[in-house]
């Protein structure tokens, strides 16, 4: 009796399945995806976004508000003005309430072109 062994000859199988390989990377095409740059983090964007808000409340009687004191509408150029010479970066809102009047907001948007400060509606307002 022969007794041979029955294992299989996988050497030309793995020859096949390496030149299959060598085949799909050579002729695989590869996608140069775009992506979206985004800025980096730095000291100056984290000590901006630290500063507080001036907020320019105009509450439903018509009153002028700022963090949250009540301000006389004949006082509010210089409270702004004061506020704007502390640091000329920071955010001024204006926040107004349903019931008050535009004229009330026209007269904050006005004071703030007056005194060179970009003020900005609030959300929601």
């Amino acid at each position: 009796m022969n007794t041979e062994s029955a294992d299989p000859d996988l050497t030309p199988m793995l020859d096949v399945v390496f030149i299959m390989l060598i085949f799909f990377i050579v002729t695989a095409t590869f996608v140069n995806e775009t992506g979206i740059d985004l800025p980096a983090g730095d000291k100056k964007s984290q000590a901006v976004s630290a500063i507080e808000n001036v907020v320019i409340e105009i509450s439903p009687g018509d009153q002028y508000l700022i963090f949250g004191k009540s301000v006389d509408f004949r006082m509010l150029k210089n409270r702004l003005a004061a506020y704007y010479a502390e640091n000329p970066e920071r955010p001024f809102v204006v926040r107004l309430h349903g019931e008050s009047r535009a004229n009330n907001l026209v007269h904050v948007l006005d004071v703030g072109r007056t005194l060179g400060i970009n003020i900005k509606l609030a959300d929601g307002a």
